[in-house]
């Protein structure tokens, strides 16, 4: 603890007290390789856990990877999990406006001084592998070897029964692939980060497909034939059971209602009808599809039916931040973190069917390794107007240049472009103010939605 903290004030909460060496934390992590290069090494991170006993072992992992809907599915397992009486834990990424929101214990994020804490036990073996790497000419820890170790031994430290932990980028070298899944869970697979996975939806699912590991319980969405038949593979090679939806479980329907949704799924061990789930999108009804047959994996082998009630309530109280949240009303104000074409796609059918819009307007920020044209060309059916603006990320295509792709798209009488979030959303605002169905939707990078709700708290239309 740094020395201005000599005494506790009363005025401040227990986090507030400790924010300021919080950040100082982060700063330290931050300082290291950013996740926009994360390196295909396992290695490094296998030897920080092995130094610190190796504290994913210590309790049992749902691991979770897929292109969309992984935060989402690991949340809503997360939730049914913590329904039952479990104590949880919960990694996912990126975070939407703070670093603590990634690791989440019992429903909780970390506090501060958790965050702290584990941080400073930690850190002496980050530094003694940084020496060994630089030793054989290789880079050091990057900020998610060295953050995927701080979340396993924070974990530890709570302690908790089990871990939902979302993949990183891919499968086989993500850092999160130190930790043993005995349930390994895909969500939809498509083309992302083709840089770093593979050109075809089959590299990428075998690249993803490393998170199975031997007499596991593999659960799937449905998967295009191809990333399919890549998972049927490593399954197979691993001695796992292999559960795909559609075939050993699937969503039967589900139907719009006040805040969210109903649904009613064939799981692997029964049938759960009438399900209130809190969350916007046909998408997320098949991601809960998903974490209910992931849950029945877990619990009881996929042979036992989870407790109605007890999965009702897990249900009920899920939530996915930045996916289709309303952050503002009068006029409405939506973000949701599609980043890709196929979230673009998720994202756009929702508006049509979850809401009741005349016009919408998408202030829009990508980042420069993502599809811009494949992101605009999804949303364009059901956008009357682009705000075009960038992110507080490096990575971000600036304005100017965004607005060029989509003005080629939509046209130019259809694209505005601002320097900032602030100044694109006040003239969003401003436009939707003049009629009363108009609608906003903030989207096209996490990062952008991250800033989104940092502003709408700042200027007090948060809703």
């Amino acid at each position: 603890m740094s020395d201005n903290h000599d005494a506790h004030d009363p005025e401040l909460s227990d986090d507030a007290f400790f924010q300021k060496d919080a950040d100082r934390v982060y700063a330290e992590l931050l300082a290291r390789i950013g996740e926009a290069n994360p390196q295909p090494r396992l290695a490094p991170t296998r030897r920080v856990v092995e130094l610190l006993g190796d504290p994913q072992r210590t309790y049992p992992i749902i691991h979770i990877t897929g292109t969309n809907g992984k935060t989402s599915t690991s949340r809503i397992a997360e939730s049914i999990l913590r329904a039952y009486g479990l104590r949880t834990g919960l990694l996912t990424s990126p975070h939407l406006v703070r670093v603590n929101e990634r690791i989440v214990i019992d429903g909780q994020p970390i506090s501060n001084e958790a965050f702290i804490a584990n941080y400073r036990d930690i850190q002496p073996y980050l530094e003694m592998v940084d020496v060994e790497l630089a030793g054989t000419g290789e880079l050091p820890l990057t900020f998610f070897e060295a953050f995927t170790a701080l979340a396993f031994a924070s974990f530890a430290d709570a302690p908790i029964d089990v871990a939902v932990v979302e993949v990183g980028l891919g499968g086989e070298w993500d850092s999160t692939n130190v930790g043993d899944g005995q349930v390994a869970v895909f969500t939809p697979i498509s083309l992302d980060h083709m840089s770093r996975l593979g050109n075809t939806v089959a590299q990428i699912a075998a690249t993803k497909s490393g998170i199975i590991k031997p007499a596991a319980a593999v659960v799937t969405a449905r998967q295009p034939e191809t990333a399919l038949a890549e998972l049927e593979r490593a399954a197979e090679l691993t001695e796992s059971s292999f559960a795909v939806q559609g075939a050993a479980f699937d969503l039967l329907s589900n139907t719009i209602a006040v805040g969210g949704q109903v649904i009613s799924v064939r799981g692997l061990a029964g049938t759960y009808n009438d399900l209130f789930l809190p969350l916007f999108g046909d998408h997320q009804a098949q991601n809960a599809a998903v974490a209910i047959a992931a849950v029945e994996s877990f619990l009881g082998g996929g042979e036992q039916m989870l407790v109605g009630d007890v999965l009702a309530e897990g249900l009920a109280t899920a939530s996915s931040p930045g996916r289709l949240q309303v952050i503002g009303t009068e006029p409405t104000v939506i973000i949701d973190a599609a980043h890709n074409p196929d979230g673009a796609e998720s994202l756009a059918r929702a508006i049509t069917s979850y809401f009741t819009f005349d016009e919408v307007a998408v202030v829009l920020g990508v980042l420069g390794d993502k599809d811009a044209r494949g992101i605009i060309d999804a949303l364009l059916p059901v956008t009357t107007r682009f705000y075009v603006t960038a992110s507080s990320s490096d990575r971000a295509v600036p304005a100017e240049d965004l607005a060029e792709t989509v003005g080629e798209i939509a046209g130019d009488d259809a694209t505005w472009d601002y320097d900032t979030l602030a100044e694109a959303l006040a003239a969003a605002r401003d436009w939707a103010d003049e009629e009363p169905r108009r609608g906003i939707v903030v989207t096209g990078s996490i990062t952008l939605i991250g800033d989104a709700i940092v502003l709408a708290g700042e200027e007090g239309w948060r809703r």
